[in-house]
């Protein structure tokens, strides 16, 4: 079985209508789990203790996606824009 770790992270945007951080020294780590699921739990946990500020934002960042800059796109990445 493959191993595919996920990252929870999370910390106060600037306008809750983007993805950028108020202060990315104060981003919160929460921490690196071996599946999906945990990862999910770890993210629900995070996110219902911070859910009076409307400003914070929890991510699940799949680090098994993750590529090397030098490496072409795959097909199943973001565009940008």
């Amino acid at each position: 079985m493959v191993q595919r770790l996920h990252l929870v992270f999370g910390g106060e945007l600037i306008d809750p209508s983007r993805n950028q951080f108020r202060d990315v020294d104060a981003i919160d780590i929460v921490g690196i789990f071996p599946d999906y699921k945990s990862a999910y739990d770890a993210w629900k946990s995070a996110a219902h203790r911070t859910v009076d500020n409307a400003h914070m934002r929890y991510y699940i960042a799949h680090l098994h996606r993750l590529r090397h800059e030098e490496q072409e796109a795959s097909t199943t990445e973001e565009l940008e824009g």
